[in-house]
């Protein structure tokens, strides 16, 4: 009879987990849904220097390498190819904005055409990032 009791005993102060891993599930799923990804332009880049620099998050990220390359989405881009690549992107992500990610060799006509291909989609946020001096 004494087991009996003993086991009644447990099991009422047993503590059931089952709501606390439905709460921290939804929470995980709020939180993969809402968090925004950088995408990386996938070249790294000597940065230009700047005495205005400030940093800033960015949703697309465009690269030109020393060798006017442009890099999008760890992809070599042609120059062709540079608006329909940005309108795909910024369809992802509407609410983002664009940094160019020119290198200190870079030519400024590929930073021109970059930037005049974000206007004409209507990007209206476009930076161009720098290193602080």
């Amino acid at each position: 009879m004494s087991k009996r009791q003993n086991t009644a005993e447990e099991e009422a102060g047993a503590i059931d987990l089952t709501p606390m891993l439905d709460v921290v599930f939804i929470m995980l799923i709020f939180f993969i849904v809402t968090a925004t990804f950088i995408k990386e332009p996938g070249v790294d880049v000597l940065k230009p220097e700047a005495t205005t620099a400030e940093l800033k998050a960015a949703s697309i990220l465009v690269a030109i390498n020393e060798n006017d390359e442009i890099w999008i989405a760890k992809e070599q881009v042609d120059d062709r190819l540079v608006k329909v690549t940005l309108e795909r992107l910024y369809a992802e992500n509407p609410k983002g904005w664009l940094v160019i990610q020119p290198d200190k060799e870079a030519s400024i006509e590929k930073i021109a055409l970059i930037a005049d291909a974000a206007r004409r989609i209507g990007i209206e946020k476009v930076s161009v990032a720098t290193e602080k001096s």
